[in-house]
């Protein structure tokens, strides 16, 4: 698949009649703070742009839709866990972003790509998220970002400790090993997502 056209939409913070416009797939992009999801999502679309990207973690306080190919929604989520935060600033983009993935009525979503950081590996927000992914039938893809800061031993090690996980064997899973920066990855992303949007 080729990304020929995206454009911003809008942003949303809870229910809003424009939700229930949405007709065509959504593909929806959540990961803690910092693990890279805006520089994913711009090196998807090859504009570095698209998404606004921070040297400060924890700029997203909205659910960010961009129209792509004219055909399907990407859905840019916050990031979570800043721990620069107040609790109650990451208390409420925890309940934003719950209630968008738990809300099937109100809410398309046809995967979840849920971004990981390669080096960290799962952390208990994935975690969640995977549960959560699990509870609701979300199909996920899994985007182990920023692999070029490991070494090809470390990618194995990886590769080995997501196979022996639990929570992934529970859900209905791809495994994408991805590097934002050099583009490593983004054939296998965009053939993953094109399965879905097709």
């Amino acid at each position: 698949m080729q990304i020929k056209s995206a454009q911003f939409i809008r942003g949303v913070v809870g229910s809003t009649p424009f939700l229930a416009t949405i007709t065509q797939p959504v593909i929806a992009f959540v990961g803690r703070s910092n693990v890279g999801k805006s520089s994913v999502i711009n090196s998807l679309v090859q504009r570095k742009e698209l998404v606004r990207t921070s040297s400060t973690p924890g700029k997203t306080l909205q659910i960010n839709y961009f129209y792509i190919n004219e055909r399907f929604y990407f859905v840019d989520l916050p990031g979570y866990g800043y721990a620069k935060a107040s609790q109650k600033a990451r208390e409420k983009l925890r309940r934003m972003i719950l209630w968008y993935l738990t809300t099937p009525a109100e809410v398309r979503i046809d995967a979840l790509v849920l971004i990981v950081d390669a080096k960290a590996g799962l952390r208990p927000f994935d975690r969640d998220m995977l549960e959560v992914a699990h509870e609701q039938k979300h199909r996920v893809i899994l985007v182990m970002n920023k692999i070029d800061k490991l070494t090809q031993k470390e990618i194995a090690q990886r590769k080995k400790e997501l196979a022996a996980d639990a929570h992934m064997r529970a859900v209905d899973s791809d495994i994408i090993f991805y590097s934002a920066k050099t583009g490593r990855g983004r054939s296998d992303l965009l053939r993953a997502i094109d399965s879905i949007v097709m």
